[in-house]
C-alpha cells in the first residue's frame, strides 16, 4: 500500500502524458468539416460542364470522404488563385489525377475569381477550421490571402461584385445572388465576433474586416427596396454606382427577390444589440413577407419525356397546383411596383405564371421559394429580445 501511495503522483502524471500525446495525435481523418457548403458548385462541375473549366470530370470521378479534411483543404489550395479568390463550379472532394492538379498549377494565374455559387468565402471558411485541425501553416496563408481578396473586391459603397476582378458585363453589379453578400458578411461576423477557429487572426487585422462588414451592413440598409413609399427587401443585383435594382441574366429581371432576401435578414436578425435603423430594416422585410405569401399553393415535380437543349438536359417538368394543406409559398420575384408574382424566360419576357415559362426554364429554376418562413419562424423571438428594449 505504501509502494502505490509512493508512486500514485507518478502514475497519473504516465496517464496524463498517455492521454495528451493521443489527442495531441488524433488524426484529421477522425474529424468531419462539412462539405455541405460546396456542393452547389460540385452540381455545376459534373452536370452543367460549363465553358471555361479548366478539368472536367471523369465518368464515376472518385471522391475524398468528408473526413478526408487534409485531402479536401489540398484540394482548396490548388484551386486558390494568384490572387488569392477561388474559380467557381469545382468540386472540392473529387481526387485529382497528376494531370489535373499540373492543369490547376499551371491556371494560378487566371483571374476568373468570383463570390458565385458560395465561392470563395467557402473556401476560407474550411481551410480556417482545417488549420485549427492541421495546423498546416499553408492553410493559415491562404486564409489571409483569402480575406485580402475579399477587402480588395469590395466596392467603396460596401457592396462587392460578384466577379473580381471587374468584368464588363452583369457580373460588376452588386451581388445579392446565391447568398453571395450573405455569404461575405456571415464569414466577416464570424471573424469580428472572435470564432475561434480564427483565432490565428490578429487584432489589426480584424479591425480591417471589421471596416468591412460595417461598409457591407450600410450597403444593405440602403439597397431595401422602397417600393412606391412601402418598405419591402431586395433585389438580386444592384448597380455598383446607383445602387438601383438591375437586370442579372436574361430571365432575373430587376424585382423584390425573396428567395435572395432571406439570408440578408437573417443576417440582421443575427446581429446582437441591433441599431434603430437594423430593427426598423428587419420589420419592414417581416412585413412584406407577409404580405407577399400565398396560401393553398403548391408546385409539384412530374415526369416528362427527356428534353435537351443548349443548356441542360430536363427529364421533368414542374407545375402549379391548389393544396388547402400546403403551407405558405413565395415566389422568387415580385414585380417592381406592382407586386406580382413574376416570372422570366430566357428571352427576357416577362410573365406571371409558371405555367408561361419555357419548360427548360420551368424546370431547371427555382421559381419559389419556402425561405421566408424560416424568418417569420424567428421573428417572434427576435422581436422579445431586441424591439421591445428599442422602444
Amino acid at each position: 500500500m505504501q509502494i502505490f501511495y509512493k508512486y500514485k503522483r507518478v502514475l497519473q502524471l504516465l496517464f496524463l502524458f498517455i492521454f495528451l500525446f493521443a489527442v495531441k495525435n488524433i488524426s484529421a481523418q477522425q474529424i468531419i468539416i462539412d462539405t455541405v457548403i460546396f456542393n452547389d458548385a460540385a452540381h455545376h462541375w459534373y452536370d452543367i460542364k460549363e465553358k471555361g473549366a479548366v478539368i472536367l470530370p471523369l465518368p464515376g470521378h472518385p471522391q475524398y470522404p468528408a473526413s478526408d479534411i487534409r485531402s479536401i483543404a489540398n484540394n482548396i489550395l490548388l484551386y486558390q488563385k494568384e490572387n488569392g479568390g477561388w474559380p467557381k463550379n469545382y468540386d472540392m472532394q473529387a481526387v485529382l489525377s497528376a494531370a489535373q492538379k499540373d492543369s490547376l498549377t499551371k491556371a494560378k494565374s487566371a483571374v476568373n475569381t468570383t463570390f458565385d455559387n458560395r465561392t470563395t468565402y467557402s473556401h476560407i471558411a474550411y481551410l480556417a477550421k482545417a488549420y485549427q485541425v492541421t495546423v498546416n501553416e499553408q492553410y493559415k496563408t491562404a486564409v489571409i490571402k483569402g480575406l485580402d481578396f475579399i477587402l480588395a473586391a469590395q466596392y467603396a459603397n460596401g457592396g462587392w461584385p460578384q466577379y473580381y476582378p471587374l468584368e464588363k458585363n452583369y457580373s460588376r453589379y452588386i451581388t445579392f445572388n446565391d447568398d453571395a453578400f450573405a455569404g461575405i458578411m456571415e464569414l466577416l461576423k464570424n471573424i469580428t465576433e472572435n470564432r475561434r477557429e480564427y483565432d490565428f487572426i490578429d487584432k489589426a487585422f480584424k479591425e480591417k474586416l471589421q471596416t468591412a462588414f460595417n461598409k457591407g451592413l450600410d450597403c444593405i440598409l440602403k439597397t431595401q427596396i422602397n417600393d412606391m413609399g412601402k418598405p419591402t427587401a431586395w433585389c438580386q443585383q444592384y448597380n455598383e454606382e446607383t445602387l438601383e435594382p438591375a437586370w442579372a441574366r436574361k430571365f432575373e429581371p430587376p424585382s423584390i427577390c425573396n428567395g435572395e432576401s432571406v439570408e440578408i435578414v437573417l443576417l440582421l436578425m443575427s446581429i446582437e444589440h441591433p441599431s434603430k435603423a437594423i430593427i426598423k430594416a428587419v420589420e419592414n422585410a417581416v412585413a412584406w413577407f407577409n404580405a407577399s405569401r400565398i396560401i393553398a399553393t403548391k408546385v409539384v415535380t412530374i415526369s416528362a419525356p427527356e428534353l435537351n437543349t443548349t443548356y441542360r438536359v430536363s427529364k421533368t417538368d414542374k407545375m402549379v397546383v391548389t393544396d388547402s394543406n400546403a403551407p405558405p409559398v413565395w415566389t422568387r420575384y415580385y414585380e417592381l411596383k406592382t407586386h406580382r408574382p413574376l416570372f422570366c424566360n430566357r428571352d427576357s419576357k416577362v410573365v406571371y405564371s409558371l405555367a408561361e415559362v419555357d419548360r427548360e426554364r420551368r424546370d431547371g429554376y427555382a421559381w419559389y421559394t419556402y425561405g421566408p418562413q424560416k424568418v417569420l419562424n424567428q421573428y417572434t423571438i427576435w422581436k422579445r429580445k431586441w424591439l421591445v428594449n428599442a422602444e
